[in-house]
């Protein structure tokens, strides 16, 4: 019998969790969750020191995403420096500030000011596997983080595993998840 690979596991999980993700999202109240979110975010900023003048990444939702708005106000209202991704041809990530329009590109590197990076997902399990989208955009990103900075990601209730999912090497495992319900800190079992 042939042993199915991480790769191959990915695809299979992602196409259930886009379904199930789909589901959620039709479910919730988005005004209510995108409130939730930015609260459990400027608490989740308090607890780790995060404040005026430092850089933390975000990105821009999706739809069928958890939303990101407030938390996009709620942290330019505290005069962090907000940046978001640009996805480059190569599945690379470079970033832009999110208060400027033209997205002016600020390079691969700009996440090494980080102090804090938050990212979308899929799923995360209880180890710390996050499940994105399938480009590894944010596996090549995140060794450029500064030592030490936490990743968490944002996700639906329900999007949290309860059974963990597959991971490669390259593989970047994260520190957390922030959902509409707050912050659950994964085990982090490399």
């Amino acid at each position: 019998m042939e042993s199915v690979t991480p790769a191959r596991a990915k695809k299979m999980q992602r196409a259930d969790r886009r379904e199930r993700r789909r589901q959620i999202a039709a479910s919730r109240d988005r005004d209510a969750d995108d409130t939730a979110l930015a609260t459990a975010i400027t608490d989740l900023l308090d607890a780790e020191g995060v404040g005026p003048g430092d850089t933390v990444t975000l990105y821009e939702a999706l739809p069928v995403e958890p939303p990101t708005a407030a938390t996009t106000a709620a942290l330019t209202a505290r005069g962090l420096r907000v940046i978001v991704p640009i996805t480059l041809p190569d599945l690379d990530l470079d970033w832009a500030y999110v208060a400027d329009p033209a997205r002016t590109p600020l390079g691969h590197n700009a996440i090494g000011d980080a102090a804090l990076v938050l990212t979308p997902g899929l799923s995360v399990d209880r180890e710390g596997t996050r499940l994105g989208q399938g480009g590894g955009c944010y596996d090549r990103a995140l060794p450029r983080r500064a030592p030490g900075v936490k990743v968490v990601v944002m996700l639906h209730p329900g999007e949290f595993a309860a059974d963990l999912l597959p991971r490669a090497a390259h593989d970047e495992v994260v520190d957390g998840v922030v959902t509409a319900d707050g912050l659950t800190w994964c085990r982090r079992g490399d």
